[in-house]
């Protein structure tokens, strides 16, 4: 395969990922509606990192329309992540226990890393809700690694 066809089919392959990255992030506020609702979580990542990241332009916006904003972050996360699975090797990706498996380290990731970093202790908020993210995570997971095209993806 030459250089320019390689590049294409790598470049639809992260894209087509960073769809499903979207879609997944879009399925993952569905579970945190119900979490948050339930009171198992209190405040969802996406909300507690732009507060802690950008707080002028969280509070510059209207406190209605804040939720918005945050959804939007949060796909856009999504996406990202989503692209960067369709960068790994086609034969990890096409793996039934890829797509888990990143949502996994995602979530593990942002636990052991970026949440640390930013002040955002899970351990204060009790295993409910560690496990609501868990599972919330394992499902974006599902979705990036879930694909229509599997022998072109």
């Amino acid at each position: 395969m030459d250089g320019r066809r390689q590049l294409a089919v790598v470049g639809t392959a992260v894209g087509r990922a960073g769809a499903r990255g979207a879609i997944a992030a879009m399925a993952m506020s569905g579970i945190r509606q119900a979490t948050t609702s339930l009171g198992l979580v209190e405040r969802t990542p996406p909300e507690q990192l732009l507060k802690h990241t950008a707080p002028a332009l969280f509070y510059r916006v209207p406190a209605n329309r804040r939720p918005a904003l945050v959804e939007f972050i949060h796909w856009g996360v999504g996406a990202v992540g989503g692209a960067a699975f369709g960068l790994l090797p086609r034969t990890i990706r096409r793996r039934a226990w890829a797509g888990p498996a990143y949502g996994f380290v995602f979530w593990a990731a942002f636990e052991a890393t970026v949440a640390p970093k930013l002040g955002i202790s899970r351990k204060r908020h009790g295993l409910g809700e560690q496990l609501a993210l868990l599972v919330d995570h394992t499902l974006y997971g599902v979705v990036v690694g879930s694909s229509p095209w599997p022998h072109a993806d």
